[in-house]
């Protein structure tokens, strides 16, 4: 009767224990279930973020491929216009002379 009453009692105790441990765990479980949501979600803004701001930079280098052709082209035209003054320069000495030759006959002939 003395063990009869010993094992049932250990069985309760045993009994008592696990069903403390089923419920810790089962906690422990709906947490870390709760967390893991929480990543997902966060991962997922950052995965948008992500994808927005890659857009945008695609858009930037869009941009700067254009601003760097409109740059090319900008420099080749002050290139040519630097070419053209220079040539103007040569033309105004070429005909400042001639009128220098001018004046110097006119004087020659009054």
């Amino acid at each position: 009767m003395l063990s009869s009453w010993l094992i049932y009692t250990l069985l309760i105790f045993v009994i008592v224990y696990l069903l403390i441990m089923l419920n810790y765990n089962k906690a422990l479980y709906k947490k870390e279930q709760k967390s893991n949501l929480v990543i997902k979600d966060s991962l997922l803004d950052a995965e948008v973020l992500i994808r927005k701001y890659r857009v945008q930079l695609q858009r930037s280098i869009g941009n700067i491929d254009i601003l760097t052709d409109e740059l090319d082209k900008l420099k080749d035209d002050i290139k040519v216009l630097r070419t053209r003054n220079s040539q103007y320069r040569h033309e105004n000495e070429q005909l400042l002379k001639k009128i220098k030759e001018l004046e110097g006959k006119i004087d020659a002939l009054i």
